[in-house]
């Protein structure tokens, strides 16, 4: 990127000039010709290039010297983070064969007038595999499983759980294949009569066995509505879907298990009964990344000299593990070198290469001569002549590649029997590369911390770099009733990309369990000795506006509701809302009159007559009772829940 050089001097040429003329007037007054054709005029400008030249290059001193300073310590430029998702690919219909998705395949957001497509590609290989029902068990509470595959086949209408269900019944399904990562339909002929279960919220989870025991299955779409009429199941199978034994059969396990209900929510009188039931594979699930793969790049012959430098054709380096597959041809065929974060432990004979992955530069380990007038070398030299190659590295990543769910929608690589692409969830954790002004004021962070944990600070700084894709991260001192004494509470807030309309969905903002153990790890190889860390996510403080506005004459309502409902949103956001727009401050209360301005701002809305608060639990739903203020604990966030507007308008 252009280094932006302070002025030091920000005069230029036709300054020089200018000044120079006028000295020519307090000093030579009789010197009276100052056109460009006299000869003195024509030295005056020639001395004025001169000097501008040398302002130019004195005023990129300062940032030579201060870029150089960080090399010197060690401070490089973080490179971009690519963002992650899971992809389903959908069969055209259900195939007795194996469909293969190769790794590597290409799928890509639509492109638009405004906004080109984003790539994204698999990151490993996927296989949905066909299946069939092969065995259909019942298993009540507590008791053992009983083989209902002859009833089903006779015709015959099978109680999927006691007649009386409990929570803890379950129905297996076993299949002829194990199908990880796959999606499956389950088409039933289920019925129950007189049942008031509610077919939107039935008490019963989707499970398959795994070989870490049973996990649960996200289901796409159930049109038996809780079994209770005849329709369609289709479910995503998690990976790890294994052959397994009950029942004295084998089979790729599925079940329907009864759950406790909650409250307030229906629950079964009478079993429902399955009259005819089929299995097939309609899909399948796999992880793709933000970034293009770069395979078998010739990157010349070595010099068989210490420290030799390459660059990579395509920068910046997406930071997988390892981020950078290099060989080189020897007698034995091509050799792998691995990539070190630096040469101090490496010895003569260990293949280590550096990378820069902003820049993409790589470089052999250097002979440094030692106090004794001996040369070490660290790091192996590449045979001279050896011709060397980039066997593999992705290339990519940033912010463009955080896309809402469903977004990923075109095939770019075509695939026999594929005939659509969707991910069920947004693509997260892309995160640009540091730019060189982040890198100045990191620096002194870094420089102080090294490495250890000792101010509120250090932690969040060291925490940053353990997540570098979360959105917020913050540290406080941890309450003594709460975590112990001696405590440092870190909330990390994890990325999240609004579904298509602006709107976040609560489970976006719970930072996963993977991310949480990554950070704690981290912080707790650096903290003092006798600190207690609780590393976790804020408390979301749901917040429900209910307002009263009047629109100015002629504009329509359902507009301005609209315009009302993205505003406060916006403006409730604890990711890009607040005032500066970097999201809700922690601990920050809601007051109705910041509310009132930010509804009086929105175009259309001619009076604001009423604003009312609500508290309101994200998860349950529940709101509590109207106020014009919400205050908030300073390990807390809003969320906005459910914002209601009206909005009276005048007949044009």
């Amino acid at each position: 990127m252009p280094l932006h050089s302070p002025n030091l001097d920000d005069r230029r040429f036709q300054q020089f000039v200018d000044d120079a003329k006028r000295y020519i007037q307090e000093r030579a007054p009789e010197w009276t010709d100052h056109n460009v054709s006299d000869p003195g005029v024509t030295l005056v400008e020639t001395v004025a290039h001169m000097a501008d030249q040398i302002v130019y290059r004195l005023n990129r001193v300062p940032e030579k010297n201060h870029l150089a300073f960080l090399d010197l310590v060690g401070i490089t430029l973080f490179p971009p983070v690519a963002a992650r998702t899971d992809v389903t690919f959908w069969l055209s219909a259900p195939r007795d064969e194996t469909v293969a998705v190769p790794v590597g395949t290409e799928v890509t957001t639509l492109r638009t007038e405004a906004e080109d497509a984003v790539v994204f590609a698999t990151e490993r290989d996927l296989r949905i595999v066909s299946c069939a029902l092969r065995h259909l068990m019942a298993q009540p509470r507590g008791e053992p499983v009983a083989d209902r595959t002859t009833e089903l086949a006779e015709g015959g209408d099978v109680l999927c759980f006691t007649a009386a269900p409990r929570p803890g019944d379950c129905l297996l399904f076993g299949l002829t294949a194990a199908v990880p990562d796959c999606a499956v339909a389950l088409e039933l002929d289920s019925r129950v009569d007189g049942v008031g279960v509610d077919p939107r919220q039935p008490p019963l989870v989707w499970e398959a066995w795994t070989a870490d025991g049973w996990r649960s299955c996200e289901v796409h779409r159930d049109g038996t509505g809780g079994l209770n009429r005849p329709g369609e199941v289709v479910l995503h199978v998690p990976g790890g879907h294994v052959l397994s034994r009950s029942g004295g059969h084998e089979g790729g396990w599925l079940r329907c298990r009864v759950t406790d209900p909650l409250p307030d929510q229906p629950f079964y009188t009478t079993s429902p009964t399955v009259r005819a039931a089929d299995v097939c594979t309609v899909g399948g699930t796999t992880r793709v990344v933000h970034a293009e793969t770069v395979y078998d790049e010739a990157l010349g012959e070595s010099s068989g000299l210490p420290g030799q430098r390459l660059r990579l054709a395509h920068a910046p380096v997406v930071g997988d593990d390892p981020p950078l597959l290099l060989q080189t041809a020897e007698r034995d065929g091509w050799e792998d070198w691995r990539v070190v974060p630096h040469f101090s432990e490496s010895r003569p004979d260990d293949r280590h290469i550096t990378l820069d992955a902003a820049t993409g530069d790589l470089a052999f380990g250097p002979a440094v001569r030692e106090p004794d007038g001996s040369l070490r070398q660290y790091g192996m030299v590449a045979p001279k002549g050896a011709v060397i190659r980039a066997r593999r590295y992705r290339t990519g990543g940033g912010r463009s590649g955080n896309v809402a769910r469903g977004a990923i929608s075109v095939l770019r690589t075509s695939i026999p029997f594929i005939t659509e692409v969707v991910n069920r969830e947004a693509a997260h954790g892309g995160v640009d590369g540091e730019t060189v002004e982040e890198a100045k004021v990191r620096a002194p962070i870094t420089l102080r911390a090294q490495e250890r944990a000792v101010t509120l600070r250090d932690y969040e700084e060291l925490a940053r770099r353990a997540a570098p894709e979360t959105a917020r991260i913050t540290c406080l001192e941890g309450a003594t009733d709460e975590v112990g004494a001696y405590a440092v509470r870190v909330l990390v807030v994890p990325q999240a990309v609004p579904d298509p309309g602006g709107r976040l969905r609560f489970e976006q903002l719970v930072p996963g369990d993977a991310l949480l153990d990554r950070v704690t790890r981290h912080l707790d190889e650096r903290r003092l000795i006798g600190t207690r860390l609780a590393v976790g996510p804020p408390y979301y403080q749901g917040v429900t506006v209910v307002a009263t506005v009047h629109a100015f004459r002629g504009v329509e309502t359902d507009r301005v509701r609209r315009a009302a409902h993205d505003a406060l949103y916006r403006h409730l956001d604890p990711l890009t809302g607040g005032a500066d727009g970097r999201g809700w401050p922690f601990g920050r209360p809601v007051q109705a009159g910041e509310v009132f301005a930010v509804l009086q701002r929105v175009p259309g809305v001619e009076l604001v007559d009423e604003v009312v608060l609500h508290p309101a639990d994200p998860l349950t739903g529940k709101r509590g009772d109207p106020t014009d203020r919400i205050d908030l604990e300073p390990t807390a966030l809003v969320f906005s829940f459910d914002h209601r507007v009206r909005v009276i308008g005048d007949a044009a």
